[in-house]
């Protein structure tokens, strides 16, 4: 019998995404012994039942019944269930509870607090917000206010994806009005779905569309469709939108664009978590501006994520953080954390004080999910899962945790930084494949920042 090291390992590697696909292969035929692959095809027969296994497929097309039953020598590249991560109405039951456990977290000061909430039709909204006492007394505040010095809140359905659905709002008649805009839910037969809506909930995909027969879409602010599933609609958080972010100083050609952090982090086995250095930043398409009334419906000033922006608004829009300015006039040499201890005295270089922020958020985010929300967290020995993770700046270098996506949208990053995504596959695959197998690899150095390392009892 061969020694382990040198099994022959066999990968299913079919992401369905011509932009990943190949840096994929490539990363693997590099840093793997080539006599030990062998490559399967859609044709080929399943490998031997103990054989060593490694899947690297879209959420539906992997085998989780043979990932379950075989800890030891299958490994693929999502963990079956992680809604407490990637729905943003989960995400923030974790956060709340969290938070009443540990008192002066990290994620107190750099989570938005919000109101959860259910309704499937705007006549409803009254009882669906009985219990939204923050959102009422901040309409109250409002009354008789001008625009730029209301209080404003951002609407964000927690089953959607790439931007579809959010919307700004800062009175009841404003909520209204974003609900009665939206289709009511289709008259689909109940059980299709609910089974929709689960598939959703599970996969978590930034492209997921549900395999079932076509449903109603919802159509933006300038009436295109936005691919929103209405029966996908129904849970709800509003959150306090963040004015004012941090805006890159002149004579930056973005520097009047609002900007979002888009960070490549890597959980593994159970558990261990790497946040990806070589961070994103994702302009949006049109100058930013105070909401107002007048403007609130003007998604390009306020939304940043690029999915939401014709190809000709995206050149240009995705640059690398270390790329940006290293010093911005309008904050302070040392941004105000909150916490003693916890970034560097007389910092000059704001973006090493964001990414240490961005690396004690995401820590305390995945271990928050997986110790509270075990049922929805449930890490696995031989599983490993790219995240993309977004956070925000504020003006004053305040660093936000916005949302965690699953299985997020690579192509977004476009050509000319292809070698960021280059980079962070060949990462994963040293650190998250490589060790599984026994062939070598490293568990921390180079562009993939360990940040959690706990053991949760996972075998």
């Amino acid at each position: 019998m061969p020694a382990p090291s040198q099994e022959k390992l066999y990968l299913s590697i079919d992401y369905g995404d011509t932009y990943l696909q190949p840096l994929l292969l490539a990363a693997l035929t590099a840093r793997l012994p080539p006599d030990l692959l062998v490559f399967l095809t859609p044709s080929s027969p399943a490998p031997p039942p103990d054989s060593k296994y490694l899947q690297w497929r879209q959420y539906e097309d992997i085998d989780f019944e043979r990932l379950l039953a075989k800890p030891r020598t299958c490994l693929a590249n999502s963990y079956v269930i992680r809604k407490a991560l990637i729905r943003k109405h989960y995400l923030a039951d974790v956060v709340a509870h969290w938070v009443a456990k540990w008192p002066g977290s990290v994620l107190e000061r750099c989570v938005k607090g919000g109101v959860e909430f259910e309704v499937d039709y705007a006549e409803f909204l009254d009882e669906a917000l009985v219990e939204g006492w923050e959102l009422k007394e901040s309409w109250a505040r409002n009354e008789g206010l001008e625009g730029r010095e209301r209080e404003w809140w951002i609407l964000k359905p927690g089953m959607s994806e790439r931007g579809e659905g959010v919307r700004l709002f800062s009175s009841e008649e404003e909520l209204r009005a974003i609900f009665e805009e939206w289709d009511p839910l289709s008259d689909d037969d109940a059980e299709d779905e609910a089974e929709d809506e689960e598939s959703a909930a599970h996969s978590g995909d930034e492209n997921h569309v549900p395999k079932s027969q076509p449903q109603p879409l919802l159509s933006s602010p300038n009436g295109k469709p936005n691919g929103i599933i209405t029966s996908q609609l129904r849970h709800f958080i509003a959150q306090p939108y963040i004015h004012p972010p941090l805006l890159l100083p002149a004579p930056h050609p973005l520097a009047t664009r609002k900007f979002h952090l888009r960070t490549y982090v890597l959980a593994s086995g159970a558990l261990q978590v790497y946040v990806y250095r070589r961070i994103l930043a994702l302009f949006a398409a049109e100058t930013y501006q105070a909401p107002t009334v007048g403007n609130s419906a003007e998604l390009g000033r306020h939304l940043t994520n690029t999915c939401l922006q014709d190809s000709g608004e995206r050149e240009g829009s995705v640059r690398e953080f270390w790329g940006l300015p290293d010093t911005i006039p309008s904050l302070s040499p040392n941004p105000q954390d909150g916490s003693e201890g916890e970034g560097e005295a007389g910092q000059t270089d704001w973006r090493e004080h964001v990414f240490s922020e961005i690396c004690a958020i995401t820590s305390a985010t995945f271990e928050a999910a997986a110790r509270v929300s075990s049922t929805h967290f449930q890490v696995l020995p031989n599983s490993f899962e790219i995240f993309g993770v977004d956070f925000l700046v504020d003006g004053e270098g305040g660093v936000w945790l916005l949302e965690v996506n699953a299985f997020p949208d690579f192509g977004q990053t476009g050509e000319e930084l292809r070698g960021v995504v280059r980079g962070l596959v060949e990462g994963v695959v040293e650190v998250g494949v490589m060790p599984f197998f026994g062939l070598g690899g490293r568990q921390e150095g180079g562009e993939m920042v360990k940040v959690l390392d706990i053991d949760l009892g996972r075998r």
